[in-house]
């Protein structure tokens, strides 16, 4: 198999990297952040990425700037969402993404794509344990939902979350399908179930 691509991209916030999976005649690209504390190998982003190249798709894993450089503790919001921005425009501008691009991610990198969708000139979001609310800590108050990123979304959305997600189920909507499958915040249990809600949602992609 020919090695995939890597390619480093400047940002606002250091450099971020990017692994590209083209595919010859791409009718799509999707593009996937990871969580907070891991990274674009998760398996769950693995399921996904292969779903999406089953599907006609290219796949790009976008590396954050905080795990180029080494660090495990996310950087703030507003440095994951331009760090984020920066790499959609710098592809763009390569051409590396086509005209249908799907953004999404694990957990955290799910709020970013949530949170940028309409900046990145998205046609969908892919959202893979959507972190809805932290769970409650002994003696503490709840910790608030982070439910209006998602409700933010006016594009077609999928979520895919695990039955027993600490962090909450999130409802569905109109414009967004919640799919439930076996486990728990990791999506590890059934990576079929997985790889097949992304594969059959990208399907109105055409």
């Amino acid at each position: 198999m020919p090695a995939r691509p890597i390619i480093e991209i400047e940002t606002p916030h250091g450099l971020a990297r990017a692994h590209l999976r083209p595919a010859e005649g791409a009718r799509g690209t999707l593009a996937l952040g990871h969580g907070a504390a891991g990274g674009v190998g998760a398996r769950d982003l693995a399921a996904a990425s292969r779903a999406a190249e089953s599907r006609g798709f290219g796949v790009v894993l976008v590396e954050q700037p905080y795990r180029v450089g080494g660090r495990r503790a996310p950087a703030p919001a507003r440095q994951l969402d331009a760090a984020w921005l920066a790499v959609v425009e710098h592809l763009r501008a390569a051409r590396l993404i086509r005209s249908s691009l799907v953004v999404g991610g694990r957990s955290s990198g799910a709020r970013v794509a949530c949170r940028t969708a309409d900046a990145t000139g998205a046609a969908g979001v892919v959202c893979l344990a959507f972190p809805l609310q932290p769970p409650r800590r002994a003696g503490s108050a709840p910790a608030p939902s982070r439910l209006a990123e998602l409700d933010a979304v006016e594009l077609p959305t999928l979520v895919v979350q695990g039955e027993h997600d600490p962090f909450g189920m999130p409802p569905g909507a109109a414009n967004r399908s919640v799919v439930r499958v076996a486990g728990s915040h990791s999506l590890t249990t059934d990576l079929a179930a997985v790889a097949a809600a992304v594969g059959e949602w990208l399907e109105r992609f055409r």
